[in-house]
């Protein structure tokens, strides 16, 4: 029996004791998990702020999407028809658009193709204006062609810094268009710095019909 006892007594100084972490240990561990965290919110921070600004680049290009679908629309179904002011008088121009340096309308013409879905006692003409008002570009449409005042305008892009305009006729591409009551630019070039987006140079053709 004493034999036996002094076997396990042995055995039993001869097994390691259990092994702990050190203060200093604990501390460099939690040092290690901080930095992680901290890197793993800086990367969510980032991944958020990059969705957002794309989510506004994508809005801001949906944006001027619709205002060239809207110039297209209108441009290209330009009419030849002079406007009566409200005093009677005819306009000078079928198509007037603006100079550089020019105060007024950056262009306004007739247009035709004016939708009617309530079928109203009305004609398919329409007179529109468009401008480029403390940086916004504007849209007007007249509920009547002739004498009517044109309504409250439509902003439809903003954060334009710069803008230029320019008319292609008789082969040649001209700052100013020099108008005429039976003649229409066979194109216009439209080119604006738009904020987050830059310089854009967009083209329209117009249907180029005589009376």
């Amino acid at each position: 029996m004493s034999a036996g006892r002094h076997e396990a007594r042995y055995a039993a100084a001869a097994r390691p004791a259990a092994a702990g972490f050190t203060l200093l240990e604990v501390m460099v561990a939690l040092a290690i998990f901080g930095l992680v965290a901290a890197a793993g919110v800086a990367v969510m921070a980032h991944a958020a702020d990059s969705q957002g600004h794309l989510r506004g680049r994508l809005e801001r290009l949906g944006e001027f999407q619709r205002a060239r679908a809207l110039l297209r629309a209108d441009l290209s179904q330009a009419a030849v028809r002079l406007v009566r002011r409200a005093d009677g008088s005819n306009t000078r121009h079928a198509f007037v658009g603006r100079r550089p340096g020019e105060a007024g309308p950056l262009f306004a013409f007739v247009r035709r193709g004016h939708e009617n879905p309530g079928g109203l006692p009305r004609a398919s003409l329409e007179y529109v204006e468009y401008r480029i008002v403390d940086g916004r570009l504007e849209r007007s449409a007249r509920a009547a062609v002739d004498g009517a005042e044109p309504p409250p305008a439509r902003v439809l892009l903003d954060g334009i810094t710069a803008a230029r305009v320019a008319y292609f006729g008789d082969g040649r591409w001209n700052d100013g268009w020099l108008g005429g009551a039976t003649s229409l630019p066979d194109a216009v070039e439209l080119e604006l710095e738009l904020d987050a987006i830059g310089r854009v140079r967009q083209r329209f053709l117009l249907p180029g019909v005589t009376p």
